[in-house]
């Protein structure tokens, strides 16, 4: 059965719009027919777009949840069962119920959250065998909530570093472009009959630019549509979105912003990764997946290959400009002192502390930056103005 949207009119001449199953589309047309409906068109309808049953904030409540009801000994099926019975969203009571439902029925674990990819986090039924079967699988939960919580933090970051600033340019783009457009052509014509049309340079470039404000935001209209057409362009391909992602890391203090938290992420997911068991290759692959960087996802592609060949991790690292030297060196480090876990769990934290420190440079700098370009551009329009009436003013002292 096929699913037509159809455009009628019904016997009363009232426009009807609607969807309708059918084997085909004659079939359908013949139903809206004996319906006393006149079928004006009748296409295939589009399908829908999947919608994820769980928020993001609403899976981190859930997962830390089920992390304390584990640590408090109660089996996986009932505790999913007592969960479903808090959770106020209809369809994630529904999803957790069914899960409840496969594991009693003998299901496994990952088999019962691998039909559910577009709900869960990736992984996240890998994590939850793991711990279950070495009997961690509170500590695996928790540290799964550190790794998105850290997500979170990071597009927080970044948005709280953007936000403001450009808050502020806006407003002092509507000021400027408001004292071109109404002040600066008033005071024009009254400074060139003063002046005798001999106005000082600065004075005629500021003029000029209040008789083009249109034309500016025009082709800055058009110039802002071709970059974002070209990073979006960029965004189809994998080489595209690492040459976007090296174009964002030669930014000063927002490229060592980013390049700080993606390793962060990288390094919790690794420690969530080794935890459930996942060998080094393994590990290296699907935290640098998760972290959605492609440079990152490269150059971890060509050091588990090194690895499953033999290779040493540090004599494989030496191919990296993405992954930090001291990053490869405290995992071959804490693996031979069997300390990997924690050796990447302190990676993650001090790179989460150097994003929190760019962060607050980012912010400090920008705004003293923008007050000052702002003010400063203010301050050369007022001079434009007033330096003709100086100089008239001037030359009348010096007559008199």
């Amino acid at each position: 059965m096929a699913t037509f949207q159809y455009n009628a009119l019904t016997s009363a001449g009232r426009l009807m719009k609607g969807t309708i199953e059918a084997g085909s589309r004659e079939e359908a047309d013949e139903q809206l027919k004996q319906m006393q409906l006149s079928v004006n068109s009748i296409d295939t309808a589009r399908p829908e777009k999947p919608k994820t049953a769980i928020g993001r904030n609403e899976f981190l409540l859930f997962n830390q949840q089920l992390a304390s009801i584990t640590k408090a000994g109660i089996p996986l099926e009932r505790g999913l069962r007592e969960l479903a019975k808090d959770v106020s969203s209809k369809s994630m009571r529904n999803l957790v119920n069914a899960i409840a439902d496969e594991l009693e029925a003998g299901e496994s674990i990952e088999q019962a959250f691998e039909k559910r990819q577009k709900h869960f986090p990736p992984l996240y039924g890998r994590i939850l065998k793991a711990g279950v079967e070495t009997g961690r699988l509170s500590e695996m939960l928790t540290s799964l909530n550190r790794h998105l919580e850290m997500a979170t933090q990071t597009r927080r970051i970044i948005f709280e570093a953007i936000s403001y600033p450009a808050v502020i340019l806006s407003l002092a783009a509507i000021i400027i472009t408001g004292v071109f457009l109404f002040i600066i052509p008033q005071f024009g014509s009254v400074l060139e009959e003063m002046h005798g049309g001999r106005l000082p340079g600065i004075t005629r470039a500021f003029i000029s630019m209040a008789n083009n404000v249109g034309s500016f935001w025009l082709t800055f209209i058009v110039v802002v549509g071709v970059i974002i057409g070209g990073f979006a362009l960029l965004s189809s391909s994998a080489a595209g979105r690492r040459s976007k992602e090296s174009l964002l890391l030669g930014i000063p203090v927002i490229g060592r912003l980013y390049h700080s938290s993606i390793l962060s992420r990288m390094a919790e997911a690794m420690a969530i990764l080794v935890a459930s068991g996942a060998d080094m290759p393994v590990a290296l692959r699907l935290s640098a997946g998760a972290t959605g960087s492609e440079n990152l996802i490269l150059e971890s592609e060509l050091l588990a290959d090194q690895i499953e060949q033999g290779t040493n991790l540090m004599e494989a690292g030496h191919v990296c400009r993405f992954i930090p030297g001291l990053f490869l060196y405290s995992i071959q480090l804490g693996a031979q002192r069997n300390e990997l876990q924690d050796n990447l769990y302190s990676l993650g934290q001090m790179y989460a502390d150097q994003a929190r420190c760019g962060q607050a440079r980012l912010q400090a700098a920008l705004l003293p930056m923008m007050l000052i370009g702002v003010g400063g551009f203010l301050a050369l329009t007022i001079l434009a103005m007033f330096t003709p009436m100086i100089q008239v003013i001037t030359t009348l002292s010096s007559s008199a």
